[in-house]
């Protein structure tokens, strides 16, 4: 009977853990695809996630490194816009295949950086990837390894084969069911190796699959848009045609249709800018969404959906959660002074004590149910104080004498995206005049008098004793 009990518990524990809710905070929206995350785009601070660390095939969210790399290359000079744009035989007739996302090239045509760049940001277009791939790098092999090692610089987290190594795994599908590793790339655009029929990038596997999490999707993404805003000037194009006024003219249609002026207007929002879609069997309908809305910037990641249209639903929904519920409040006022810390005693100064205040206002993003959450306390700068808390005469105004550390006392755990926030929030305590040292008859004076201050205190002690 004990046994009978203790397998009921155990199948009552596993079926709970299922459907254990791990959203970041309250449940009041729920997710209708598995794998959601929605991050502050300015401090990186996760509002929501929910199975965000399971690295999955992004399908053409992939292509959000490609355009990291491609905008870094540009900013460091690397590339010019201008830059004609090499194009293989393979590459243009991949670049015919319509039934991949494509703008048709030819090997005797010149192309641009820019106009395959926007190809890229706005179609999607596979073989134009490719061929800013072997312009930056030399071939896709190479371009592959930089993106695996920026991913890593940017803090995405480890890839699938870094961890799969410690458990002797080498097959990615594998190593992703197990749970391990959070971002893998094996191309540049995100279709499986299988479809590039034997011309997959060199030291990857020809079945292979790229990997991320919703997770490193966000950090992506977020580095994205903050290292190279400029990336939504493009990317928020509704539509624009490739080589106009030739044979070769395709109208590329913005896949985010969550764009104004694209393909379903009842998608239209007028916050969303960006950032990319993406599309496999394996991936299911994937998107990296933005939006900025009176000065607030989130980015979204919903993988899994079931069609095109769901994503963007599910998308405006966790927006629509997310600019409800969260809004930038300030808590504390620069100059404020501190409670139970108006002043600091002096010594040897012409006055005996000095006004303090922090200098800073404390902002944040927060949510709603959080206002009262937060408080402070004072920390102040013991090196810089006698045994008795005194600061040394003279004193200037604006002296750095400790920190106002703010303490957050909320329900909802808050966590940021790696290497983004996380630390201690905390401002500067100065003092906010001046206090000139004594001279030397007042110095002596005030010896005069701590002397008999210490000697009647010593006094007073012995006939206490007394009695």
């Amino acid at each position: 009977m004990k046994n009978v009990r203790l397998w009921m518990l155990i199948l009552m524990f596993s079926f709970a853990s299922v459907f254990t809710y791990t959203g970041t905070v309250d449940a009041s929206y729920e997710p209708g695809v598995e794998t959601v995350i929605l991050v502050d785009a300015e401090s990186g601070k996760i509002l929501f996630e929910q199975n965000a660390e399971v690295a999955l095939p992004p399908a053409s969210m992939t292509k959000m490194m490609s355009e990291y790399l491609i905008l870094e290359a540009v900013n460091n000079g690397d590339i010019a816009w201008d830059d004609v744009v090499p194009v293989s035989d393979f590459l243009a007739e991949l670049s015919h295949n319509r039934a991949l996302s494509n703008v048709p090239m030819r090997v005797d045509d010149e192309y641009t950086v820019q106009e395959l760049y926007e190809s890229v940001a706005i179609y999607s277009a596979n073989a134009a990837t490719m061929a800013l791939t072997e312009l930056i790098a030399g071939s896709e092999g190479d371009f592959v390894e930089l993106m695996n090692e920026r991913g890593h610089d940017l803090g995405m987290g480890s890839t699938l084969r870094q961890a799969g190594q410690e458990y002797g795994l080498d097959d990615l599908e594998e190593i992703s069911e197990e749970g391990l590793g959070d971002f893998q790339f094996v191309n540049s655009t995100g279709l499986p190796n299988h479809l590039l029929n034997g011309t997959h990038p060199e030291g990857t596997g020809e079945t292979e699959d790229n990997y991320m999490s919703a997770k490193a999707s966000a950090t992506l993404a977020y580095h994205l848009v903050n290292d190279y805003p400029e990336v939504l000037d493009t990317a928020s194009i509704p539509e624009k045609i490739f080589r106009e006024g030739t044979d070769d003219a395709v109208n590329m249609q913005n896949w985010n249709w969550m764009i104004e002026g694209t393909m379903l207007p009842d998608l239209d929002n007028e916050d969303v800018d960006g950032l990319k879609t993406g599309h496999t069997n394996a991936a299911g309908f994937t998107f990296t969404g933005t939006a900025e809305r009176d000065g607030q910037r989130f980015v979204s990641v919903v993988m899994g959906a079931e069609s095109e249209v769901d994503r963007f639903n599910e998308t405006e929904a966790l927006m629509e959660w997310g600019f409800d519920n969260f809004s930038e409040q300030e808590l504390f006022p620069e100059e404020m002074t501190l409670d139970g810390y108006e002043t600091l005693p002096v010594k040897k100064g012409q006055e005996e004590e000095v006004s303090i205040a922090s200098t800073d206002s404390v902002s944040m993003l927060i949510h709603e149910d959080d206002e009262e959450a937060y408080s402070y306390t004072v920390e102040l700068d013991e090196d810089q104080l006698s045994e008795n808390g005194e600061l040394e005469a003279p004193v200037e105004a604006g002296q750095v004498v400790g920190q106002m550390v703010i303490d957050y006392q909320g329900e909802h755990e808050e966590t940021f995206l790696p290497g983004e926030g996380g630390e201690t929030m905390s401002v500067d305590i100065v003092t906010t005049g001046d206090v000139e040292r004594a001279g030397w008859f007042s110095l002596m004076m005030q010896g005069v008098g701590d002397f008999f201050s210490g000697l009647w205190t010593s006094v007073a002690d012995t006939v206490r004793g007394w009695f």
